[in-house]
């Protein structure tokens, strides 16, 4: 799981190192395009953890046939999905960043690089889902392998037709684009060679309209309001771009994509952990065994906090060589470094959030999930970061992240702790009730 979350951070690093050396506007404009990009990804995802709820429980219960028709009509939803957000990305694509408050030099840069995304948002949407299914299985080595594939040849590509090097033309910002394109396009043929061929997870018998629509129903129930819970998090962050780039300093902007990216990195293992809660909870929901669930969270959030503590050591002693290495600009480096200070210490409280989000949704309980995420974005991360902003600038809006972030973690876990004691407490009951009436049965 590790791997494959670092080969989508390695993604948005390695982009954003080659066009910071075309400069601080193209660095810029990069930047802007995070938040809508993630959008997508969160409802993408959001589909993935509802498919991986589904797909795991199936087989959880050896029921292999109702897997594979989960697994196919879910990217049948995705590809739905796709389209559309394709054509709505088109039609608002200038308004949209103009409100994010880019410029005149920014826009065009912008335009560039999501023309050629929205075209290709398919080679996104099908690996993810079908890398979902496989991990449902239990594993999850295949999609990281597929994913490190094509970083490997994203990081070839991003030169080759940013700069221009030999035969290639000097395409700029649009050239990590397309590099990206042609590397997420070579996800989506491995991954549906392996649903289809090893793990018999793709079916070509054409269901009722009745099972299809049944199918999406039990998907869209989980991944809907995950995916709107995940949604809230770029939202709230394309709300932060806005605040920062009306602080009137160029290197704001700039450098806080640069950070973010970085934190990403350090998180990565967090990523991870709580991805991998998806199928090891769909599949002992599955048999019944909320102990494991309870025991594995705890473990999870302890570690998920340690390793917060040990990024952040570590940030804070690196980083501003780490900033410094993706740009000359000495302003953009300097507020990366600041973030890099105030923010990941408490990127582990974060990661709980990760992980009993996950969690929560596996469970059935999605609408529980998506309300401890919109109390963390609405109720702490953005009205302190205005009021970050208005008080201390970029440094007040970052600490803002920082207490919405611990404060998130602590909520989370007192949640999932309740849910699952209550859930033991009930199986535990129902099994006396049981014992007793086997007993009365005997006696008669």
């Amino acid at each position: 799981m590790l791997l494959g979350v670092l080969s989508m951070v390695l993604f948005n690093a390695i982009d954003t190192y080659f066009v910071g050396q075309l400069g601080k506007t193209e660095l810029s404009a990069l930047s802007f395009t995070f938040a809508p990009i993630m959008i997508l990804f969160t409802l993408i995802q959001g589909l993935g953890i509802g498919a991986t709820a589904l797909v795991a429980k199936s087989i959880g219960q050896g029921n292999l046939s109702k897997a594979a028709r989960e697994t196919t009509d879910s990217l049948v939803l995705g590809l739905i999905i796709a389209a559309t957000f394709s054509v709505l990305g088109y039609l608002f694509l200038n308004p949209l960043f103009r409100m994010m408050g880019a410029n005149a030099q920014e826009l065009p840069l912008v335009v560039e690089y999501m023309e050629i995304w929205l075209v290709t948002i398919v080679f996104v949407v099908v690996p993810f889902l079908g890398n979902s299914a496989i991990r449902a299985t239990g594993d999850a080595r295949t999609p990281a392998l597929i994913m490190l594939f094509a970083v490997a040849i994203n990081a070839i590509l991003d030169p080759l037709l940013i700069f221009g090097y030999g035969p290639f033309p000097e395409l700029g910002i649009r050239g990590a684009a397309l590099a990206t394109a042609i590397s997420r396009g070579i996800t989506l043929v491995l991954s549906c060679w392996v649903l289809y061929r090893r793990e018999k997870l793709i079916t070509l018998v054409i269901p009722s309209r009745q099972t299809i629509l049944g199918c999406w129903r039990a998907i869209l129930n989980i991944g809907l309001p995950a995916g709107l819970s995940r949604m809230i998090v770029p939202l709230a962050t394309m709300v932060i771009y806005s605040i920062l780039a009306r602080l009137e300093n160029p290197d704001v902007v700039a450098g806080y994509g640069v950070a973010t990216r970085v934190e990403a990195l350090a998180a990565s293992l967090l990523f991870a952990l709580s991805a991998s809660m998806g199928p090891f909870v769909g599949q002992n929901f599955g048999m019944g065994h909320y102990d494991r669930i309870l025991v594995a969270n705890q473990k999870a959030n302890m570690f998920a906090v340690g390793w917060g503590i040990v990024m952040a050591i570590l940030l804070v002693w690196l980083g501003d060589d780490i900033a410094s290495s993706f740009t000359d600009s000495e302003g953009v480096a300097e507020v990366a470094a600041l973030y890099l200070v105030l923010v990941p210490a408490t990127i582990g409280f974060q990661g709980a959030v990760q992980v009993v989000n996950v969690t929560l949704n596996a469970l059935n309980m999605p609408k529980i999930a998506a309300g401890i995420i919109a109390l963390q974005m609405f109720g702490f991360y953005l009205p302190l970061a205005f009021l970050g902003a208005e008080t201390r600038g970029e440094g007040g809006v970052f600490v803002s992240i920082a207490v919405a972030y611990f404060l998130g973690g602590i909520i989370s876990m007192l949640v999932i702790n309740r849910v699952l004691v209550r859930k033991i407490e009930a199986q535990k009951r129902q099994k006396t009730i049981e014992e007793q009436d086997s007993w009365e049965k005997k006696r008669r």
